[in-house]
């Protein structure tokens, strides 16, 4: 008798107890799987064996496990074959492997980084009809790294890998474990840094990361760099002495201009920005879509209403009273999103581009798209006057805002207006121009009564409010940063965003309806150590948060509502902002807390999105809307798709911050030795991050610098308090700061702090391990740079 072990760190085929004859029954934990050893077992237990042990895969191996001999090896081979037929595994060399999945070893392009730090990666060879190829979480020990025995990969890489089931399934179906690494660095054209003409001829690289090491370029490989220029390079020698040799390849430009900064950006987390020939190819060669499976909605006229320097439209909206008597005060919202699922087929060119980007960075200067602009700007978008393909949902709301019902429609549209925010709000306020004047009556005035409507089920719903103004960036004509500002919350704004997110949630709730696998957003509740960190917070302004697990986000708005006006608003703001957990992509439903939805999917920006395209394929195939449909492949592989596509959100978040960083320095270099009012943002043990509202940059102040006083770190207050004098600094404290240092390719700034420390409360001062409390340690020199 033989258990196979729920435990994978367990040795299948073992015997867990002792071998009895077959039918011999025997008590075994309920989550273990009994066969008899010497029997053929069935297919279930054959198909978790296979997976969990894929070094074991093969027929000689499944023998030995099995404890198989003579006439039952024969019984085994021919259920294999059954197998093999239906479906449930192929072979791949020697071993047997479920369809779609990776053999023991395997080879591996390491391509990115997951969000905590762990390095990613893919087959190098997959093929194409087996949809995208699954994402690989590689992990490294340091055990034995010093002695060389563990091979070391990095992103670039391409290494050879044991390929191992993951236990979490919240992450990348595999892990790995490098064997060899094959080819070292191997995009080395992307690599940039700043040149620096040496007196002698020829320069040196300066690394735009830290990590990077300096590079040495000779005078003929200079080409036309000049001092201070960005540059990408080739390394064209490396040695185990001396500087590594590189080779300009092209010159991006001036650090001092915001192409350069951006490119930095681009560069240093591996944006993909330049489409692929073949990527090109096919979008020129896509043409207009057809009316196979279409209705024609070309008379209903739907508008778009986007920023005013907007060049995709891939959303339009129309509102009109629902005319029937059982919804009487009712309203029916259309919301219509470009169909990029009729031009991005799955295993296409265009699609595979489109996974590897995951979605579109925005850059104050430029736009890295998911799509080529032919796609994008042209095919796909909702243009003024212009038939154009739509997937869109007509919704039913009663006049308490409760939704009714709702359908989806695959259609042909027209839109009747091209409309900016400022234009469409200004009209409703009183102030039509020669375009809205005629709209306002049949369609907008329409659109913000039904905007009314959804806003009390909104005010029902009790999304959470955070007030959390963002700032944005002017630039002038050279690139430079002109301004920093503020804009304004419009009505405009609000009216679509609910509109997209009813969208969003009837997509999701029709594809559960249709038990049709897709990807949700979703957005967990803080976690239990972030809401205790509040918690304590919170107590040292006389505010309280609920106990308990059922928690939801009108209880953050509450206490939100409680600190408007109060000096410590913008304090409280930020650290409910801080205890939220993360949203993601999943194909597993948990709900978004952020937005008190329980269903939630993206659909309404495929042009920029490719999660949302991937809920286009689902509504497509599930409601046999035509051609277009999501595949059995991408169905299979929506854990990795999962993944990659939040991995790839947050890596453009990050470059997104990184380029703003580095502009605001740039724009503050010359500024040196100035004060600038600013505000606490953030507290640690090593210092102060402070952040200029004016300019919406944020620098450090390190605990160092403070004065010679003893600084305590004050988790609760989130306060550094002198221990002598009782003075210090919270959280939010309105401060005087100086400009000290000014670091643009990295995006840093340093500060002094000029203002007086306050009277703190008294800190409850916590212990390290040796005793020490948190305080500033004479010498320090913490790091500088951004939260």
């Amino acid at each position: 008798m033989t258990r196979i072990p729920r435990d994978r760190s367990e040795r299948p085929g073992k015997p867990a107890v002792r071998i009895g004859r077959a039918g011999k029954k025997a008590v075994l934990p309920a989550d273990d799987v009994v066969i008899i050893h010497g029997a053929v077992p069935p297919r279930d237990v054959l198909m978790r064996f296979i997976s969990e042990n894929p070094e074991k895969a093969s027929k000689r191996e499944i023998y030995k496990a099995f404890g198989l001999k003579g006439e039952t090896r024969v019984e085994l081979k021919a259920l294999l074959r059954e197998m093999e037929q239906d479906g449930l595994l192929e072979k791949k060399r020697n071993s047997l492997v479920r369809p779609g999945a990776l053999p023991p070893v395997t080879v591996l392009d390491i391509t990115t980084r997951d969000k905590d730090g762990e390095l990613i990666g893919r087959p190098t060879e997959w093929p194409e009809d087996e949809g995208v190829a699954p994402a690989v979480l590689i992990r490294q020990s340091s055990i034995g790294q010093s002695k060389g025995k563990t091979p070391v990969g990095g992103i670039g890489d391409r290494v050879l890998a044991k390929i191992f089931p993951a236990k979490d399934r919240g992450g990348p179906a595999y892990t790995a474990r490098i064997v060899k690494v094959l080819d070292r660095k191997r995009n080395n054209n992307a690599a940039m840094g700043v040149f620096r003409l040496l007196p002698d001829g020829g320069g040196r690289i300066m690394p735009i990361e830290k990590r990077s090491e300096e590079m040495q370029v000779d005078a003929e490989h200079q080409g036309t760099a000049k001092d201070g220029d960005l540059v990408e390079v080739e390394i064209v020698r490396a040695g185990r002495f001396g500087l590594p040799r590189a080779q300009v390849k092209s010159v991006v430009g001036s650090v001092a201009s915001e192409k350069a900064i951006s490119m930095i950006a681009i560069h240093a987390h591996g944006i993909p920005y330049i489409f692929p020939e073949n990527v090109l190819k096919e979008a020129e060669a896509a043409g207009p879509a057809t009316m196979s499976h279409r209705e024609d909605w070309r008379s209903l006229p739907l508008i778009t209403i986007d920023p005013a320097d907007a060049k995709d439209h891939d959303d339009a909206v129309h509102a009109e009273p629902d005319p029937s008597p059982h919804n009487p005060g009712g309203v029916i919202v259309t919301v219509a999103i470009a169909d990029v699922s009729w031009y991005v087929r799955p295993k296409s060119a265009l699609d595979h581009e489109a996974a590897k980007r995951g979605n579109s960075v925005y850059f104050p200067d430029r736009v890295v798209p998911m799509l080529p602009e032919r796609i994008s700007n042209e095919l796909c978008s909702l243009k003024e006057g212009v038939d154009r393909p739509a997937l869109a949902v007509r919704m039913r709301f009663s006049k308490e805002g409760r939704k009714a019902g709702h359908t989806f429609h695959r259609i042909m549209m027209r839109s009747a207006a091209k409309l900016s925010y400022n234009q469409a709000q200004a009209a409703i306020d009183g102030n039509p121009d020669d375009q809205t004047g005629t709209l306002l009556e049949p369609i907008l005035k329409p659109l913000w009564d039904a905007y009314a409507i959804l806003t009390r089920g909104r005010d029902r719903r009790q999304p959470l409010e955070l007030n959390m103004p963002e700032r944005k960036i002017v630039l002038k004509a050279d690139g430079t940063v002109d301004r920093v500002f503020v804009p304004d919350r419009l009505d405009a704004h609000k009216l679509i965003e609910e509109m997209m997110i009813q969208a969003n949630v009837a997509a999701a709730e029709t594809l559960e309806i249709k038990k049709q696998p897709l990807v949700y957003r979703v957005h967990d509740a803080p976690s239990l150590a972030k809401q205790e960190t509040l918690r304590e917070f919170l107590a040292t302004l006389d505010l309280s948060l609920v106990k308990g697990g059922n928690l939801r986000s009108n209880h953050f708005n509450g206490i939100l509502s409680k600190a408007v006006d109060k000096p410590f608003e913008t304090m409280v703001n930020e650290m409910v902002l801080r205890s939220q957990s993360q949203a993601i992509y999943s194909p597993e439903n948990i709900g978004h807390f952020g937005l008190n939805l329980m269903k939630y999917a993206h659909f309404t920006s495929p042009i920029r999105r490719y999660a949302d395209l991937i809920v286009h394929r689902a509504l497509v195939g599930t409601l046999g809307l035509g051609e277009g449909g999501i595949t059995p492949a991408e169905e299979a592989a929506l854990n990795d798709i999962s993944a990659e596509i939040s991995t790839f959100e947050r890596r453009a978040m990050a470059a997104e911050r990184d380029t703003i960083d580095r502009l605001i320095a740039h724009h503050l270099s010359g500024r040196v030795n100035e004060e600038f009012d600013g505000r606490i943002s953030g507290v640690t043990k090593a210092g102060l991050f402070v952040t200029l509202p004016a300019y919406g940059a944020d620098g450090f102040v390190p605990i160092s610098t403070l004065g010679r006083d003893y600084y305590i770190y004050d988790e609760a207050h989130q306060a550094l308090s002198g221990e002598k004098t009782g003075l210090g600094y919270r959280l939010g404290d309105q401060i005087r700061v100086k400009l000290v240092e000014a670091v643009p390719l990295a995006g840093a700034l340093r500060f002094e702090m000029i203002s007086e420390g306050r009277k703190m409360p008294t800190a409850t001062r916590s212990f390290h391990k040796s005793g020490r409390r948190d305080r500033k340690m004479p010498g320090t020199r913490p790091p500088r740079g951004r939260r």
